[in-house]
């Protein structure tokens, strides 16, 4: 029995030790209580500086900044998307060719591959983007293949022979897709021009 009374007699301080020693918190020391209780005091007031207000100057955000125009400058004119898409460099026109050719063969993967090498020598082309296009409804893609469409119109410009293409494919994709409002839309967009 003396051994019982022993065992728990350990067990019972080993406890008493282990949450004791939760009640400080790490590091073993006391929790900090101010003198005073509960006399809670505000928040000291925060330094003042010596800039005197000025009400006559003000802070505009970029944003906000008032814009001056003068007339008959060519700088004031608002950044828009270019006139007409790029012209195709000659490697990224020579990987075009590549693609048609493979197109032509059946290869809609290969075509893809050399397409996408065109686009990163020639990205603000909107003829490589209607290719790679085209060779995405190749392969039976016809979600990528409207994107790159979508694309590609973005970039057209005012090229009306590449927009009126752009929007061509992009009626044959759509009726393709069971989108038939949306072909009507975009056969409607390219009749206009």
């Amino acid at each position: 029995m003396n051994k019982q009374v022993i065992v728990r007699s350990a067990c019972l301080a080993l406890f008493v030790g282990l949450v004791g020693g939760c009640a400080t918190g790490p590091g073993g020391g006391s929790i900090y209580v101010p003198v005073g209780g509960d006399d809670r005091r505000s928040a000291p007031e925060p330094p003042r500086t010596n800039i005197p207000d000025e009400q006559d100057e003000q802070v505009w955000r970029k944003s906000e900044q008032p814009t001056v125009t003068e007339p008959d400058s060519p700088s004031t004119r608002a950044p828009s998307y270019s006139e007409s898409g790029d012209q195709l460099p000659a490697a990224a026109l020579t990987l075009v060719r590549d693609a048609d050719q493979r197109l032509r063969q059946g290869d809609s993967a290969g075509a893809i591959a050399r397409l996408e090498r065109a686009q990163r020598i020639a990205p603000r082309s909107s003829e490589v983007y209607f290719k790679l296009a085209e060779a995405y409804v190749a392969g039976d893609n016809l979600g990528a293949a409207e994107q790159f469409t979508l694309k590609g119109l973005s970039l057209a410009g005012n090229d009306e022979r590449m927009q009126r293409s752009g929007w061509l494919l992009l009626a044959d994709i759509r009726r393709a897709r069971g989108n038939v409002a949306g072909a009507d839309q975009a056969e409607a967009r390219a009749s206009a021009l």
